[in-house]
């Protein structure tokens, strides 16, 4: 199958089985991709009901081990090849960027700063990912997506820096930015490696790979950090391991796959105000009067980067993605 590739141009994406899908398997690619984004703009609240019960550290130690193990689980079940070592380079860009870098991060950030306001930061990832997938296939995007990126990340800075009363980038600023680079570059990686593995393979291999640390940094954290059991910080861990760290990937990559990159980051463009909706309905968060425009600014950009993308061949549009 072929999908408009964000650095590249048409390109085959790897669909194989359905692999860990169930009877998910039998919905529409547009239904599957759809389901995907709206899996991921649960994780920031989710990640704020497990900072209830767990520290950062722990939080994103766990959420790792028990996401490898459900993926290791599907791997096992479905006889999945390892990768071959050409791959591996690619692997490590998820785990790092997908499976460890944006969940430390971005839980850090969290437990300094509101949903809502992550959720608009974090609303530049699309413009992020699509950016470094276009530096790393030695793309030349036209001025168009250049200027549309940089009005979007404007519109973030002005908004953070709104936020912190005119004080510059806070703390939890730095963070969520850290969080952003890295998952983009696991992002574009991810996209790129899926031309040779069905991408539900892509991110179980991240996270299993990532074993190894997430392991590390969940025991030793569990060591210094308190554990209040309650039923929040249990769901919001149960969530992130099963849905934000693996399960959503499967149908996002699946119905990607199906309907194209285009077409799908389409539908993650609503992601940013999903989860300021969820903000306001979950965490009771009174939302910053700036967060919806600044949340809508983004919008508008990334869908000038993608039609500008469209304009060119081997221009960006969007990369394999998910939150």
């Amino acid at each position: 199958m072929s999908a408009q590739n964000s650095a590249t141009g048409l390109r085959p994406i790897a669909v194989g089985p359905l692999g860990p899908l169930g009877p998910l398997g039998s919905l529409g690619g547009t239904a599957q991709a759809a389901l995907g984004v709206l899996s991921f703009s649960f994780s920031f609240p989710a990640t704020a009901w497990a900072l209830e019960g767990f520290g950062p550290w722990t939080v994103t130690g766990l959420r790792g081990v028990l996401a490898a193990l459900l993926a290791g689980t599907c791997l096992l079940a479905t006889g999945a090849r390892v990768p071959p070592r050409s791959s591996w380079p690619a692997l490590a860009a998820v785990a790092v960027g997908c499976a460890v870098g944006f969940p430390l991060l971005s839980t850090l950030a969290l437990r300094l700063s509101s949903t809502a306001h992550s959720a608009v930061v974090i609303g530049l990832l699309p413009l992020a990912t699509a950016a470094v997938g276009a530096l790393r296939a030695g793309a030349r995007p036209p001025r168009a997506f250049w200027l549309a990126a940089t009005a979007g990340a404007a519109v973030v800075l002005a908004f953070t820096v709104q936020q912190s009363g005119g004080a510059g980038l806070t703390t939890a600023d730095l963070y969520l930015f850290g969080a952003l680079l890295l998952c983009a570059f696991g992002y574009a990686e991810g996209g790129r490696l899926a031309r040779d593995l069905p991408g539900w393979q892509v991110i179980a291999w991240g996270v299993v790979a990532a074993l190894p640390v997430t392991a590390l940094t969940g025991a030793l954290a569990l060591t210094t950090e308190p554990v209040h059991w309650n039923w929040h910080g249990l769901t919001g861990l149960a969530y992130l391991a099963a849905v934000s760290q693996f399960g959503g990937f499967v149908v996002w990559y699946r119905g990607m796959a199906a309907i194209g990159v285009p077409r799908a980051s389409q539908l993650q463009l609503a992601q940013p105000l999903l989860t300021l909706c969820w903000a306001v309905l979950l965490l009771a968060e009174t939302l910053p009067v700036a967060a919806v425009p600044a949340a809508l600014g983004v919008v508008g950009c990334i869908v000038v980067t993608q039609r500008a993308g469209r304009g060119k061949e081997g221009a960006p549009g969007r990369q394999a993605g998910g939150g």
